[in-house]
């Protein structure tokens, strides 16, 4: 199992979130679907205003905060995060950085764990890749944060790579 998604499913489990069995891979309900979409969109959101406005700790908190709920739609189906290729390469343009994460979450209209592991594995790769941060102990982070129920989002700052 992700040992990002086996934080999820933690989460889950301790405030009594519904969730199927691990392997069950069961489908998402239609208003699973809409509920988990607004949720993608509104980090979504969140990463390109922060991407506009040049907040690396934002765009970072964006980034593990939407592969948070990528990873919340694949622990309630019961499924496991596949490993899905990147197609972004960083070519200096921030729009390509727009598209691709928009059509990410677009495609999860389709409630399939593909389509939220794709949005996962490009939060990591952006995270890496574009604002050369440390994913794992930014998700820790917001994982601790969450669990504590601190109405404060944790300083991602010493996240971030020189």
């Amino acid at each position: 199992m992700n040992k990002h998604l086996k934080l999820v499913r933690e989460f889950h489990d301790t405030f009594s979130l519904p969730q199927a069995e691990y392997g069950a891979n069961t489908r998402l309900s239609d208003m699973d679907i809409v509920e988990r979409q607004a949720l993608l969109m509104v980090e979504g959101s969140a990463v390109l205003k922060a991407i506009k406005t040049g907040e690396m700790v934002e765009m970072l908190a964006g980034l593990v905060n939407l592969a948070y709920y990528a990873l919340d739609a694949i622990a309630i189906r019961g499924s496991d995060v596949t490993d899905r290729p990147v197609t972004w390469r960083n070519d200096g343009f921030v729009i390509s950085i727009m598209r691709t994460l928009s059509d990410k979450i677009n495609n999860c209209t389709s409630g399939g764990a593909d389509a939220y592991s794709d949005v996962y594995c490009l939060c990591v790769h952006l995270t890496s890749n574009f604002i050369n941060a440390d994913f794992d102990k930014a998700f820790q982070m917001i994982h601790d944060s969450k669990l504590s129920k601190q109405a404060k989002a944790p300083d991602l700052s010493e996240c971030l790579y020189e």
